[in-house]
């Protein structure tokens, strides 16, 4: 009995880590170039048993066309305004102030209204707007 010479195969016994090398390259580039692009936003939660608390209007100031400033539609001086404002925060503590400026008052005194708001430590302030309808 004569054998064929056929050349004998060994048993390859090692991984070719090239390709998982390559994909991995490629997962750590999209990575890269995503993760400054997500914006993790953090979300409070109320817990369980307890109310949620209903937030207290937001006092409204309104400067007139005449410069004159009224605190929900009371006319006050500005050290008077001052004091309701700090008043009715002592009671509601995080209240909003929104300023619901005529649109013919001057810019100046709009701004003269929230320095004077910021320069006493009251912070969330907005402005009023009227949507326009169309």
């Amino acid at each position: 009995m004569s054998r064929s010479h056929r050349p004998r195969r060994r048993m390859m016994n090692q991984i070719n880590v090239v390709p998982y090398i390559d994909v991995m390259l490629v997962l750590l580039v999209i990575f890269m170039v995503t993760a400054p692009m997500t914006n993790p936003g953090v979300v409070e939660l109320p817990q369980v048993g307890q109310a949620l608390k209903q937030a207290a209007a937001p006092l409204v100031i309104t400067v007139k066309k005449d410069k004159s400033i009224e605190l929900d539609g009371k006319r006050l001086q500005r050290d008077e305004l001052l004091a309701a404002i700090h008043d009715s925060l002592n009671r509601h503590p995080g209240q909003a102030i929104v300023i619901a400026a005529d649109k013919s008052a001057r810019y100046e005194e709009v701004i003269g209204v929230m320095d004077l708001l910021k320069q006493n430590k009251i912070d969330k302030v907005g402005l009023l707007l009227k949507p326009a309808s169309g």
